[in-house]
């Protein structure tokens, strides 16, 4: 596959940043046995990433602005681009030895992603997209699956955990989904949640309360490969509102007119 020269920048900077977090993710496997446990060492691993990432896209376009989960966004110059990141997606899989995290990275263009990488340096998979020219895993062009009917389908979700609002709202979701599906998949990782979808391996999606950072690239990946990912009403504001559905056309459809079903009264 061709890629872009911007494409080719947001790459090279996901590998290093991926390399940092391989030999990161070794040490905090060994950490597990001690009784301070890695949470500290993990937050230094997150924030060296970012800076690994950051350093390398500013170098390539000084004048882009920079939105990162770990330090204060930085506005560009240029006015029109920004890098939206996230240095280590999947925090906690990371903080336990699950193979199952991300770099996430993307370009903003007049407020619309026109370029994402998701990289997960545990398993060397790499999702690239530009607008108008496919997504790819590696090399390999990428489609949504076809399956039409939720009860064929296998979708993911996040759940809300300590710390995080609205887990009765979410039990709801879960408990309507549960009874349409074949199978619910929660992997601790938005970014790899949305890729999974742009790969087929998942058939649709659904998270509230995301930051841009988690989703953005992955919007692009759904986009690029065919599918739908929109908010919770159908608009292409998810980054705006951190409401995520995404499927192909049926399977979007239908789980969200699920997620959407009003609660019973009694």
């Amino acid at each position: 596959m061709a890629r872009s020269a911007l494409l080719n920048v947001m790459v090279q900077a996901a590998l290093k940043a991926g390399k940092s977090l391989s030999r990161d993710f070794g040490e905090v496997q060994n950490l597990q046995v001690s009784v301070k446990g890695p949470a500290d060492f993990v937050s230094q691993a997150d924030r060296r990433a970012e800076r690994v990432i950051r350093e390398e896209l500013l170098k390539a376009r000084p004048t882009y602005g920079f939105l990162g989960e770990e330090s204060d966004e930085i506005k560009g110059t240029d006015g029109a681009h920004r890098w939206i990141v996230d240095p280590l997606d999947g925090t906690t899989n990371f903080l336990h030895g699950i193979p199952l995290f991300a770099v996430s990275i993307a370009l903003e263009r007049n407020g619309e992603i026109v370029a994402g990488v998701v990289f997960n340096p545990a398993t060397d998979e790499l999702y690239t997209a530009e607008k108008g020219s496919g997504a790819f895993l590696n090399d390999r062009r990428l489609r949504v699956a076809a399956r039409k009917v939720l009860s064929d389908a296998v979708v993911g979700c996040g759940v809300p955990h300590l710390g995080r609002r609205n887990h009765g709202a979410f039990l709801i979701e879960l408990r309507h989904v549960m009874g349409e599906v074949a199978g619910v998949r929660r992997l601790g990782s938005a970014a790899l949640d949305l890729a999974y979808v742009a790969a087929g391996r998942f058939d649709g999606f659904w998270e509230n309360h995301l930051n841009a950072w988690d989703i953005a690239a992955g919007l692009l990946l759904i986009r690029e490969a065919g599918g739908y990912a929109t908010d919770w009403d159908g608009g292409a504001t998810s980054i705006e509102s951190g409401a995520v559905v995404a499927g192909n056309e049926y399977i979007h459809k239908a789980l969200t007119e699920v997620i959407k079903r009003p609660v019973p009264t009694k």
